[in-house]
């Protein structure tokens, strides 16, 4: 069983340390600092000391802070604050030359801790006030140094110090410190030593205690500002600028100066020609006056032409109140002959300013270097020594601009050749991009495009690349070009459309881009048009050739279609021939066949034959007569395809079928008449004719069948009776002959043989035109 009183206690805890069960206990004091500070001539009862918090400060459970001073275990001080500083006020005095211990307590609900214990003599807390009544002294004997005086701040009775002097040009805030072995002990005068001539500076001094490690350096005194006496200019920093030209230089000789410190009142110079010797030691100096009222970084001495292979020595001095300066030479040689340049210069940014790298020429011996930068019209350089590698710029430069740097060395006054780079002391995105623009017409896929580099002072870096771009409707592309091209040329674009160009300029830092460009490309290519104009012309010209050679060619053709031909009996040639006087046999054309019908019939069959179709006979000879008087003026039988007739002779069977349905052909008339012809009413023998027209054909000699199954017919008919006599058949024949001969007709255009009737007769056609 708990008892009563383990409860109590048990609930005493929890309500003493519940509400605080977040909380933690206080940290160490750390980084404990005390300083006492010189009032007047003594140092002052109050002593302030400061520490640092450690641990996270609850609002719950605040922190109290207690700082003790105990001096020498014989009185104890101490303050009580929740700050992270206290002071302490001593009773009567400091307690100077004493040890103190000095501590801090930390202390909440939840426990207490003590920070580290100072156990130091009561100087080593001490800050004095900075020395009084600082002068500076100017010896006129000593143009290079400056004498310093001061007095003590506090008495060496209650602390012995040490000082601590700086010194600078007027204007300037590059102070040079003296090395403190030099001050390390109770002194109250220096003498500054190697300054400038004639030249203003300012001098502080500060001070402490001098035992190392014991109290805090005093605030720096007031400024004491002095000028250095003027003494003999230095030797004049002699230059030249050249400005090459076609053969010719234009060279100006440049002096810095004058210098701050220096008071010079003019420069001789004299320009000595290395190839006439006699002429250089009759030579004056030429004197050039200073302008005050020019305030540039540097003097123009003189300006001469200069050619190539002229080789000259200039000697510079100056002048001020006090004396001349010793001589300053610089030679010029030929540019063929110039000595060689340093090797593998190198320029790059290091710490806000420009640091270079080279190593010297073969070979030769090298009296100084002389680095140049210049950017735009600024021109500046400075001296290094025979053995410097490295080197950096000491003059001011400016932020994204360009300079030329350049190494040159001196070779004892001679000139060689320089190493130049260019660099920027820091690179930016540039203030603009160039303007793009059309180079000519655009084509109908391609387009060029050309623009300006962009100024130097626009620049602010080195440009990397440019990036043309170029929008087409709502696809954009990019083409990336060197940083040296001017020029780009856009391939694969569509006919007839409308781009938007503009170009981005880029350093290592950043890019700019143009303002934009538009452009159409054409519809057809150059030349492209006029080669489907001339492509058309030559083919219909090539047409027109063509053409009118079909119809020269093809003449006929096209005059029978087109203006039928229609047969004049008028113009008709007729070809005399007789049974009993044959024509003369031609050789037949392409097979030709005798287009007459020969029949050998007796003269018994003939005569029934004729007998039976005597009546017929008159009136095909009537339509004989109708149908060739019509075919003659105008049918359409006229312009028919020429073609065979048939004829009756063994050769009839075996003529062409694949002739054409109209040929011309060959009447066999009486001479006592011709298609209407009034005939002879004087008898006479019967002379058969050929007409050379172009006529249809017969019916008989376009169906040939026909009229062998018609002559068949006629043939079974009339009874064979016995043979006549030759007279008798002779006169027979002869009388149909007559009453036939208009009927009997031969084709015109091939030849036939003419057999001369013996035993047989002539066989009528008894049949007419086959009409169209």
């Amino acid at each position: 069983m708990v008892s009563v009183e383990a409860l109590r206690l048990l609930l005493f805890a929890y309500i003493a340390f519940a509400p605080h069960a977040g909380a933690d206990r206080p940290g160490k004091p750390e980084n404990l600092s005390c300083m006492a500070v010189q009032e007047k001539h003594f140092i002052s009862n109050a002593f302030r000391c400061q520490w640092d918090a450690v641990g996270q400060q609850s609002r719950d459970v605040s922190t109290l802070y207690q700082l003790n001073v105990d001096v020498t275990k014989i009185r104890a001080y101490n303050v009580t604050t929740r700050e992270k500083h206290a002071q302490v006020d001593f009773v009567d005095s400091f307690p100077n030359h004493v040890i103190l211990e000095v501590w801090v307590e930390a202390h909440n609900k939840l426990g207490t801790i003590h920070s580290e214990h100072l156990y130091k003599y009561a100087d080593s807390f001490v800050k004095t006030n900075p020395p009084s009544n600082v002068q500076v002294t100017s010896e006129k004997s000593f143009t290079t140094s400056l004498l310093i005086n001061w007095t003590h701040p506090i008495a060496n009775v209650f602390l012995k110090l040490m000082y601590q002097i700086r010194y600078c040009q007027n204007g300037s805030q590059n102070w040079t410190y003296v090395p403190r072995d030099d001050t390390a002990r109770d002194i109250q005068s220096f003498r500054l030593q190697n300054l400038n001539p004639y030249t203003v500076y300012v001098v502080q001094v500060c001070c402490k205690n001098h035992k190392k490690g014991y109290g805090y350096w005093s605030d720096w005194s007031t400024n004491a500002t002095k000028r250095t006496p003027e003494d003999i200019p230095n030797k004049p920093d002699l230059w030249r600028i050249i400005a090459e030209g076609d053969g010719i230089n234009q060279v100006q000789f440049i002096c810095k100066g004058p210098l701050t410190n220096e008071r010079i009142t003019r420069f001789n110079i004299k320009v000595q020609d290395q190839r006439d010797k006699l002429k250089n030691g009759s030579l004056a100096p030429e004197s050039i006056p200073i302008n005050r009222s020019d305030s540039g970084p540097f003097t123009v001495l003189k300006q001469i032409r200069l050619a190539d292979r002229e080789s000259v020595k200039v000697f510079v001095t100056a002048v001020n109140s006090v004396g001349i300066s010793a001589e300053e030479s610089l030679v010029i040689t030929e540019k063929a002959c110039e000595p060689p340049p340093v090797r593998e210069l190198r320029v790059r940014p290091d710490g806000g300013r420009l640091r270079l790298d080279w190593k010297p020429p073969h070979g030769t011996a090298v009296s100084e270097y002389v680095v140049e930068w210049i950017s735009g019209d600024n021109t500046d350089w400075q001296r290094e020594s025979r053995g410097t590698r490295h080197a950096t710029i000491k003059g001011p430069l400016e932020k994204f601009v360009c300079y030329n740097v350049s190494v040159y060395p001196i070779y004892s006054g001679r000139v060689g050749k320089p190493a130049t780079r260019a660099a920027y002391l820091e690179q930016g995105a540039p203030l603009e991009a160039p303007d793009v623009r059309l180079k000519g017409k655009p084509g109908h896929n391609e387009a060029e495009l050309v623009w300006m580099e962009v100024p130097q002072t626009r620049l602010r870096g080195f440009i990397t690349n440019y990036t043309v771009f170029y929008k087409g409707g709502t696809e954009t592309r990019e083409i990336t070009v060197p940083a040296d091209s001017t020029s780009c040329t856009l391939k694969s674009l569509r006919r007839n459309t409308k781009y938007d160009t503009w170009i981005q300029a880029s350093t290592i830092n950043g890019s700019t881009n143009s303002s934009k460009h538009s452009f159409t490309t054409l519809i057809y290519a150059p030349g492209e048009m006029e080669g489907i104009v001339v492509g058309v012309s030559f083919g219909f010209l090539f047409l027109i050739i063509v053409t009118m050679l079909f119809c020269v060619y093809k003449k006929d053709v096209i005059k029978e279609n087109i203006w039928p031909r229609i047969p004049n009996p008028l113009e008709s040639t007729i070809g005399n021939w007789s049974p009993d006087y044959p024509l003369k046999v031609e050789t037949p054309k392409d097979n030709g066949l005798c287009g007459v019908s020969l029949l050998d019939v007796e003269v018994g069959d003939g005569k029934c034959m004729f007998e039976e179709d005597k009546a017929s006979l008159a009136l095909k000879k009537d339509k004989y007569l109708s149908e060739e008087h019509s075919s003659g003026i105008g049918g359409s039988s006229c312009m028919s395809s020429p073609r065979q007739s048939v004829s009756d002779s063994d050769e009839g069977g075996d003529m062409a079928d694949t002739t054409a349905s109209t040929v011309q052909y060959s009447s066999v008339v009486a001479s006592n008449g011709y298609k209407g012809q009034t005939p002879n009413t004087q008898p006479k023998q019967a002379v058969f004719s050929r007409s050379e027209s172009t006529q249809p054909l017969l019916d008989s000699e376009e169906n040939p069948d026909t009229l062998l199954q018609e002559c068949s017919r006629q043939s079974q008919r009339v009874p064979r009776g016995p043979r006549p006599t030759h007279t008798q058949r002779n006169g027979d024949i002869m009388e149909q002959q007559e009453e036939l001969e208009p009927l009997d007709f031969c084709s015109l255009e091939e030849d036939c043989e003419q057999v001369t009737p013996t035993d047989s007769s002539y066989m009528p056609q008894l049949v007419g035109y086959r009409p169209q």
